[in-house]
């Protein structure tokens, strides 16, 4: 594809008035203005540049959420380099196989922080500590819109996880249309609920936020407990979760509730039950606008809209900074009103996953990706969501590919074979179960244990039976939902 054209990622920094707070950690209230963030993204590419790091660069980022995780990401992204994040909760395991995949020249961590990771890297790959950098800043050039400003895992359900590079201009025009269809201004404050290491918080939370000019309250750590009063706090108007955070979060409502400045709250990452919408509503006193987003997308592809347009529960909203359509397995449109896969186009998409010809295969035809996803439109272009034609298990907005567990299961010296699956969930949206067949001596639990040591705790299924045989089609492929529907019964 030719080389594409559109805006760098830290123009839409520079939207909101020097003086007026960018960032503010939600623990402490220390406030970052758009001029300082400026110039401490500045300094901190410089001295990276002094270590080597450049355009082209692909960097892995082990560092908890809060403004030092934001700082680093914005850095690599001044200097045309690819941030891989890593979730700072995983194994040493899984880190050796993210490692392996992602072949980064440099890992940088937290100070005294990513043990894990450090001992999966071994003296393989060259690690930092962000404290212990050199003071002396080197020159860099300015990046492009076309640098790979991030590197994403998204997980398949028979294959390895897929590596989604994310160019600067795919996350600048998705965060201009988050900003712009909320109507994100700089009297906006957001506040980061999801974690950063994910397009739902980074680019919705925080490069949306930004895009308006607003600004962004991030916690360290994020729990229930602090959450309202740190709304109320800082007077926030607008954040972002998904439904099991949500429920979570209701669970833990204080006295004092919301605070009057909120004006809307946002539900994505998986599917918002009328029933939750309409409690959210009751308690947050706002609309609550389910949006729908993926990681080759750069996140957002639809939305609920703000009042006075309509908002429909079930339905994951119109079509925004997209074109979306209903395909059938040729790619030919579906009838109006009739189900099939859900295609998108649009600035944000991914050009193709990274060396990977065959995925890029089954999922472009014409300009369009196909999302994995059954869905239907309605008269008025409203989306609603049927189920995923891909077997992934979505748990509280966690994707998590069963292959991944399998592979767990696998690794025991008494399991000769495995399958997970999804068990539907009112709360989790989707739970882990697995089943096994054993060539030795091992209960449930001590599998489930055995799980916990190799996988970061969402992952690790609940439940896992034991079976004389796994059933199998002719041609050898596990059918997951019929074994899990089977099992759930």
């Amino acid at each position: 594809m030719p080389a594409a054209t559109g805006e760098r990622l830290d123009d839409l920094f520079r939207a909101g008035a020097q003086d007026h707070a960018a960032l503010v950690t939600a623990e402490t209230g220390d406030v970052l203005t758009y001029e300082r963030l400026q110039e401490e993204v500045a300094a901190l590419a410089g001295r990276l540049a002094a270590v080597g790091v450049g355009r082209g660069s692909r960097i892995g980022v082990v560092v908890p959420d809060g403004p030092d995780f934001l700082l680093v990401l914005l850095a690599l992204v001044a200097l045309g380099a690819t941030a891989a994040p890593l979730n700072p909760a995983y194994k040493r395991d899984e880190y050796a196989f993210y490692l392996e995949d992602l072949d980064p020249e440099l890992l940088i961590v937290a100070e005294g922080g990513g043990g894990a990771v450090r001992e999966a890297a071994g003296d393989s790959v060259r690690t930092v500590e962000i404290a212990s950098l050199p003071e002396r800043e080197s020159p860099y050039e300015p990046a492009r819109a076309d640098d790979v400003a991030l590197l994403l895992h998204t997980s398949g359900t028979t294959s390895r996880p897929k590596q989604v590079p994310l160019l600067q201009h795919n996350l600048a025009a998705s965060a201009r249309t988050i900003a712009g269809f909320y109507e994100l201004g700089p009297a906006d404050v957001s506040y980061v609920a999801m974690p950063l290491f994910h397009v739902h918080g980074l680019v919705a939370s925080v490069f949306g936020a930004l895009a308006g000019g607003g600004t962004v309250v991030v916690p360290r750590r994020m729990a229930p407990r602090p959450f309202w009063p740190q709304l109320r706090r800082f007077g926030v108007t607008w954040f972002s979760a998904g439904p099991t955070l949500h429920q979570m979060l209701l669970e833990r409502e204080d006295d004092d509730g919301a605070p009057e400045t909120l004006r809307f709250v946002r539900s994505c990452s998986s599917a918002l039950t009328p029933a939750l919408m309409e409690r959210t509503e009751a308690a947050y006193g706002v609309p609550m606008l389910e949006a729908y987003g993926m990681t080759e997308a750069s996140h957002q592809m639809a939305s609920n809209p703000l009042p006075p347009a309509a908002r429909k529960p079930g339905s994951v909203g119109l079509a925004t900074g997209t074109q979306i359509r209903i395909v059938d397995a040729q790619g030919r449109d579906a009838a109006d009103g009739a189900p099939g896969e859900v295609a998108i186009s649009g600035p944000g998409v991914m050009s193709g996953y990274l060396a990977n010809p065959e995925a890029n295969a089954e999922s472009f035809f014409d300009g369009w990706f196909r999302t994995g996803d059954r869905g239907v439109l309605d008269a008025e272009g409203y989306l609603r969501l049927e189920g995923r034609l891909k077997e992934m298990i979505l748990r509280g907005g966690e994707n998590i590919s069963p292959y991944e567990i399998e592979e767990a299961l696998l690794s025991h010296p008494a399991v000769s074979d495995a399958i997970c699956f999804g068990i539907d969930d009112e709360k989790y949206g989707e739970r882990v179960g697995a089943a096994v067949t054993l060539s030795g001596e091992a209960e449930p639990r001590e599998l489930i244990d055995h799980c916990r040591e190799r996988l970061a705790a969402f992952k690790v299924p609940e439940v896992v039976h034991v079976l004389d045989a796994i059933p199998r089609t002719p041609t050898g492929k596990v059918q997951r939902k019929r074994v899990g529907a089977t099992l759930s019964a």
